[in-house]
């Protein structure tokens, strides 16, 4: 499980978490059947592929098409969703390292699986659990991760609890492409094979749909 696609489709669940979180932040919406499979992938624990953490590889179309949008360094780059994704595969290193942390996250998230039975995916109930562990855990860890936005929306707790879900399959997903192979390093001397992956990707999401 240490292939390019593999590291593409994880990649991809950064960059989507990360964009996601924005949009909520600054518009107070954001496209439900991405948001629905990036926080379908904190309850995938031991899925046998990597697309299956996300429900399926179209799962993941809104962060493949954000990856090809963010290395291709066209004008359309969006510098507030790439610093996310470092700030997050920079703590999901932190958390690598704290294991009572994961521990506790663990436990967590355990606790919300046994809720949806009752709720659906994106239910408040769902996301106001998974948004307590990740005020409880990854937001004690340095440095912080600001979100910046209109503060309308930045006031709704609904939307809190949003960013914070996001933000958790962020680091979900960051905890993914490091199992598969992926570093900082494979993102700044691997651009152009991983835009190269992403678009085969788009291609078969296309194919199929």
């Amino acid at each position: 499980m240490k292939n390019e696609r593999d590291r593409c489709i994880a990649l991809a669940g950064v960059f989507q978490a990360a964009e996601l979180a924005s949009q909520v932040a600054h518009r107070g919406i954001a496209d439900t059947n991405a948001m629905e499979a990036s926080i379908h992938s904190l309850f995938q624990i031991n899925s046998d592929t990597v697309e299956n953490v996300y429900n399926g590889l179209s799962g993941v179309a809104t962060g493949l098409r954000i990856i090809i949008q963010q290395l291709e360094g066209t004008n359309s780059r969006k510098l507030e969703t790439t610093r996310y994704v470092i700030s997050l595969l920079h703590l999901e290193r932190k958390l690598g390292r704290n294991m009572g942390m994961q521990e506790k996250i663990a436990k967590g998230i355990r606790t919300g699986s046994d809720r949806l039975i009752h709720y659906p995916m994106l239910h408040a109930n769902i996301l106001a659990g998974i948004a307590e562990i990740y005020f409880d855990t990854i937001s004690t860890l340095k440095p912080r991760i600001m979100v910046q936005g209109d503060p309308l929306h930045l006031k709704n707790p609904e939307n809190i609890n949003k960013i914070r879900s996001l933000l958790l399959a962020g680091i979900r997903s960051a905890m993914l492409w490091r199992q598969c192979g992926g570093s900082r390093l494979k993102i700044l001397l691997g651009r152009n094979s991983l835009v190269h992956a992403a678009r085969e990707l788009m291609g078969e999401i296309n194919a199929a749909g």
